[in-house]
């Protein structure tokens, strides 16, 4: 089965999601990588996962550029 780009990129920021600094790298790195509707899903996703995550909520910035 193939993975898509947005499912990789959900699987990297959940497995570094103990560092705030490196997942926000991965964020922005993932914004030059995938396709508009998948950043929109990105963006919606984050929004979920950060929610209960305050040490990781700062990466949201990126999302509003």
């Amino acid at each position: 089965m193939e993975k898509t780009m947005f499912s990789y990129t959900k699987s990297i920021l959940e497995r570094v999601s103990f560092d705030p600094i490196l997942f926000c790298k991965e964020v922005e790195k993932a914004l030059k990588t995938l396709l508009p509707y998948e950043i929109e899903q990105l963006a919606e996703w984050l929004f979920l996962f950060t929610k209960e995550k305050p040490e990781l909520m700062q990466c949201r910035i990126y999302l509003n550029q």
